[in-house]
């Protein structure tokens, strides 16, 4: 298989699935118990139908917008996601340059391997921090201190993570960060012999940012689920969500909101934005989709915080039905991690090429010359 011969999510992921071993794969691919959310969020896209205008006159399209202060070049930005070098050797290094090629944001999680130092300092796309909470105090603040130096424009609180998610395929494969070798996982590590010469080849694998602080993760494997159980702070709440937001000063956007009490919350502690998500399927299974929360949380808030849809976007027609129910933007994780898996940067860079054709091509068809022209009118739900 062949980067050129990837037209889609599904062709990518049937090609990032070639190239990693199976632990690394199911990884990312899984989700919590039964899996019913993940394949929820984007079969939610389904059920709702475009309705476009002809005969508009639209030679020329402008996907531009602005969202929690950045200005991007394209309404779909690329998710924050954890320990991006394990998928390919290039990780945050590759999604970030990418991003900035399609002047898009750039998101990165407090589990990556690339330090935010060295982020800050060489991509100069608009930058997203997600923050984990850990129950190490100073540790946060730190984190937050770097990213202020490094220059990030907005920092984000994941709020549905305080223990991890049942993800039983990592079970299965005994996944483990950073990995752990097994009779079986040997074996797949055996038949796919580019990966892990670059695997141990490159630079120790290691979650750069939080190193020095914790050895779980870096220099003591864990499952991810054990990493979230041991060093997550599970007494988050509203005043600690507050006094982050107080202390960071600056775009705060809540990751993982799904009810409406809870978006009004956000507006109260001064959330810039709230990221309607469900972290792909992989907490709470039987969770609704962000996408059919959607509507609700845009008509109880949305004139007060800007609401972003994160889920299940595999198309450029999902993302248009998102901004059409009132997303102020979208974004995603696997749409760009399976590319990045199948070919680095190269791959990212085709991900996001085909999303940005879709678009343009799908605005066209709409009859929309720029996103503020998408409304409900253009949708019949079934």
């Amino acid at each position: 298989m062949r980067l050129g011969d990837c037209y889609n999510t599904r062709d990518f992921r049937a090609f990032a699935r070639r190239r990693l071993p199976g632990p690394v794969f199911h990884y990312i691919d899984g989700a919590a118990d039964d899996e019913v959310t993940y394949r929820r969020n984007t079969e939610a896209f389904e059920r709702c139908d475009l309705v476009p205008n002809v005969l508009a006159g639209v030679a020329d399209v402008d996907l531009s917008t602005e969202v929690m202060g950045q200005k991007l070049d394209m309404p779909f930005f690329l998710a924050p996601t954890a320990m991006q070098r394990m998928f390919h050797h290039e990780g945050e290094r590759a999604v970030g340059a990418a991003a900035e090629k399609f002047g898009t944001m750039f998101g990165v999680s407090s589990l990556g391997t690339v330090s935010i130092e060295e982020i800050g300092s060489t991509i100069a796309t608009p930058k997203l921090f997600q923050l984990y909470v850990h129950k190490d105090k100073a540790l946060n603040f730190s984190l937050l201190d770097r990213c202020k130096a490094a220059d990030f424009g907005v920092l984000a609180l994941t709020v549905d993570t305080i223990v991890g998610g049942n993800r039983e395929r990592d079970l299965r494969t005994g996944f483990t960060t950073p990995l752990k070798l097994s009779p079986r996982s040997l074996m797949s590590f055996l038949r796919h012999p580019r990966w892990a010469f670059n695997y141990l080849t490159h630079e120790r694998f290691e979650l750069a940012s939080l190193k020095d602080h914790v050895a779980e993760g870096t220099s003591v494997a864990v499952s991810v689920a054990d990493y979230f159980n041991r060093l997550m702070d599970q007494s988050l709440d509203w005043d600690t969500a507050a006094e982050i937001a107080e202390y960071w000063d600056g775009p705060f956007v809540l990751k993982g909101v799904m009810s409406v009490a809870d978006a009004r919350r956000a507006v109260e502690i001064g959330a810039t934005a709230i990221m309607v998500s469900n972290h792909g399927g992989r907490q709470l299974d039987g969770s609704r989709a962000p996408f059919d929360q959607l509507a609700e949380m845009v008509d109880a808030v949305g004139d007060q915080v800007e609401v972003i849809c994160d889920g299940g976007i595999r198309r450029g027609t999902h993302i248009l039905k998102a901004l059409s129910l009132g997303a102020k933007a979208c974004s995603g994780g696997r749409s760009y991690l399976y590319a990045l898996a199948a070919a680095g940067q190269a791959g990212v860079e085709r991900a996001l090429g085909l999303i940005q054709e879709e678009l343009v091509r799908d605005m066209k068809l709409m009859g929309c010359r720029t996103v503020r022209d998408l409304s409900r009118q253009n949708l019949r739900f079934r």
